[in-house]
């Protein structure tokens, strides 16, 4: 399966990055494609593009701010905090691989309160990069 993936903290220093490398490997893993977009402290990074989304079976966004989601629209999305992409990304790719082949597209949230893409600031960043 390809997936596409949007990565996202409120500070942009670590997690950002962290979640994207373990969503690639666990994706990669499990034999599975995927283009990771990050969102960090150096702006967006890997920016997907309309070819990434049209050759995507699902999305994965796993965020603690608001990021983009309106492009994802017609694929099926897992979204998560982005904490849930360092700790958990196999869960991630596993959900995302179940709503790839119901193939509705359909959002699927994982996680805590955070898990809407709406996190609570940079303490709540802060907090998460010291944990």
């Amino acid at each position: 399966m390809k997936f596409v993936a949007v990565t996202a903290c409120p500070t942009g220093i670590a997690h950002s990055q962290m979640g994207a490398e373990s969503l690639t490997r666990a994706a990669t893993e499990a034999g599975h494609d995927v283009e990771v977009e990050v969102h960090g402290a150096m702006g967006t990074e890997n920016e997907l593009g309309e070819e990434d989304l049209a050759r995507a079976d699902a999305a994965i966004v796993a965020a603690d701010v608001r990021v983009d989601t309106d492009r994802f629209a017609d694929l099926p999305t897992v979204v998560a905090p982005v904490g849930t992409a360092v700790s958990d990304p196999e869960g991630l790719v596993e959900r995302a691989v179940g709503l790839g082949r119901a193939g509705e597209p359909e959002t699927v949230r994982v996680g805590d309160d955070a898990a809407d893409g709406e996190g609570r600031g940079l303490l709540d960043g802060l907090r998460r990069l010291l944990e």
